[in-house]
């Protein structure tokens, strides 16, 4: 785990030469020296860049290869995933269960010393976990402390679980993707505790918005990070600069390189020319003054093709060096097949409050609405979930007329085993592919090499979301409708751009909730459908 620093005074999270390396050999973080202090961090980097695993060395859930990271301070950590047992509650999420089983034994008489250990004299932490939910916007009473997490929506067990770290108050805190599932109003109320957030802050996100309420970007690329002050514009106005640079210096380095290529050639013209020159003045030249003048000869243009070869190959070197400075980072590709459904095709039937909306066709619909208005439940009656849950509006549901879906749940492990490997996970979503196939789409979507033998429980929440796609990708019959919820969630911005295109292209139907609005308006939607109503 970290070690603790005795040196500092202050809270901070210190990496001294790190390096981690997975055991295929793969290199993630390459020597990285950085410290974060009592200000607020936003980690950003491309999916699959390292985020998770810098996450998990500052946690102590894994340890470099070598180097050190250092914490002063303990650390608390929202993580991108909850892992929510069936009998968890909000006490369990905030952190505050066994206390309140302490209290409620203390007033019940039972003077057991163990539950006032398990106290530690909090006597009021009811009241204070109720007032900390109100101020996260949750109006939770001293008894809903023990409602089953299940029933809340994935936006509101967010604000639950961050509050739980506020509550916790330690120096140290990673909040991972803590946007996601977040309505604007809720939204609103994170980026209002973010600002007022004590001690050190490491915000892991994609989120432009919650990134322009840091202190400092720090990137992760190629096993590197850096740092920069400011906020998000703030960054990607020093990232243009540099590009810009960068461009500028490998247009000239690549001047420089035509410059000496053409002087290269026109140099073995100039050899060749006295070459022929020197045979004929050798022909009316006694055998050794000719041949000590063509010894003369080649001993120059050795000298010249020497020069000129090793300025051709600095000014190669240049090149390459200055292309190394232009960020070009690989794209996603996504290539949804066409599903061929005919425009007069009923698809899905939607009921909100008693009043029917059809989705025909390749149409596309956004279903929207608060926190908790159960959006995620009207899609998992949509596709047949198991054991899904009424809805909690009356005289709302969903009807699907077709089996052909390709459905993305919001909690990717829904849908992925997490001890199962990549390949492995894909293999049983298209049964008909060969290996060379399953290889091929997952490299589409930048998960290659030894990444495809590994578990996809150490994926990044990004990789997770492009396995899972690939499944769709490969799955056959082509699915006629997809049915997505929040498909942002952990996406980096190009990613982001990749899926926008390619819905938009999509020729089936398409139901997908999302809290991202500009996602949304980018989709050229046929309908929304608002789900309205008090939040449970």
């Amino acid at each position: 785990m970290p070690k603790p620093s005795s040196t500092l005074s202050t809270p901070s999270i210190v990496l001294t030469d790190c390096t981690f390396a997975w055991p295929d050999g793969s290199v993630v973080l390459d020597r990285v020296s950085a410290a974060f202090g009592r200000r607020r961090t936003g980690l950003v980097g491309a999916n699959g860049a390292g985020k998770s695993t810098l996450v998990r060395l500052i946690t102590g859930d894994l340890e470099p290869t070598r180097g050190t990271v250092s914490t002063n301070g303990a650390v608390d950590l929202l993580p991108q995933r909850f892992e929510r047992g069936p009998d968890d509650t909000v006490a369990d999420l905030l952190g505050v269960r066994e206390r309140l089983d302490a209290l409620q034994a203390v007033l019940a008489g039972d003077t057991d010393p163990r539950h006032l250990v398990a106290l530690q004299d909090d006597w009021d932490v009811d009241t204070r976990a109720v007032a900390a939910l109100g101020e996260a916007g949750l109006d939770l009473t001293a008894d809903e402390l023990r409602r089953p997490i299940a029933t809340l929506s994935g936006g509101q067990a967010v604000l639950v679980a961050v509050t739980g770290v506020r509550l916790r108050g330690r120096p140290i805190a990673v909040l991972d993707e803590p946007t996601n599932n977040l309505d604007r109003r809720s939204r609103g109320i994170l980026l209002d505790l973010v600002d007022r957030w004590p001690g050190v802050l490491v915000v892991v996100s994609h989120d432009r918005e919650l990134l322009e309420h840091v202190d400092e970007v720090a990137e992760l690329r190629d096993g590197s990070l850096r740092t920069f002050g400011g906020t998000w514009s703030a960054f990607e106005e020093r990232l243009d600069v540099e590009h810009a640079a960068a461009e500028r210096d490998l247009r000239a380095a690549e001047q420089v390189l035509r410059s000496e290529r053409r002087r290269r050639v026109e140099a073995e013209t100039t050899i060749a020319r006295r070459a022929k020159a020197g045979e004929r003045a050798a022909g009316s030249m006694p055998k050794i003054l000719a041949n000590t003048r063509r010894n003369r000869a080649e001993a120059t243009a050795g000298k010249l093709r020497s020069g000129h070869a090793d300025a051709e190959a600095r000014a190669r070197e240049q090149v390459e060096a200055a292309s190394g400075r232009v960020r070009n980072d690989d794209d996603v590709k996504i290539d949804l097949p066409d599903p061929g459904v005919p425009a007069a095709r009923r698809l899905a039937e939607f009921t909100v409050r008693g009043r029917a909306t059809v989705l025909q066709g390749p149409e596309r619909l956004a279903v929207v609405g608060a926190n908790g208005t159960g959006k995620t439940t009207l899609l998992a009656q949509l596709v047949g979930v198991e054991g899904a849950r009424p809805h909690p509006l009356p005289a709302t549901g969903a009807t699907a007329f077709t089996d052909r879906i390709g459905w993305l749940p919001q909690h990717r492990e829904d849908r992925l085993d997490d001890d199962r490997t990549v390949l492995e996970h894909i293999a049983l979503d298209a049964p008909a592919a060969s290996p060379r196939e399953l290889r091929d789409a997952l490299a589409r979507l930048l998960i290659r090499g030894e990444v495809v033998n590994r578990p996809t429980r150490t994926l990044s929440g990004g990789e997770r979301f492009r396995v899972a796609l690939a499944g769709l990708v490969l799955a056959r019959p082509v699915p006629e409708l997809l049915v997505l919820d929040e498909p942002t969630n952990d996406l980096d911005l190009a990613t982001t751009d990749h899926l926008v295109a390619v819905l938009r292209a999509w020729r089936g139907g398409l139901v997908v909730v999302s809290h991202d609005e500009i996602f949304l308006d980018r989709l050229a939607l046929d309908a929304r459908l608002i789900l309205d109503g008090p939040t449970p």
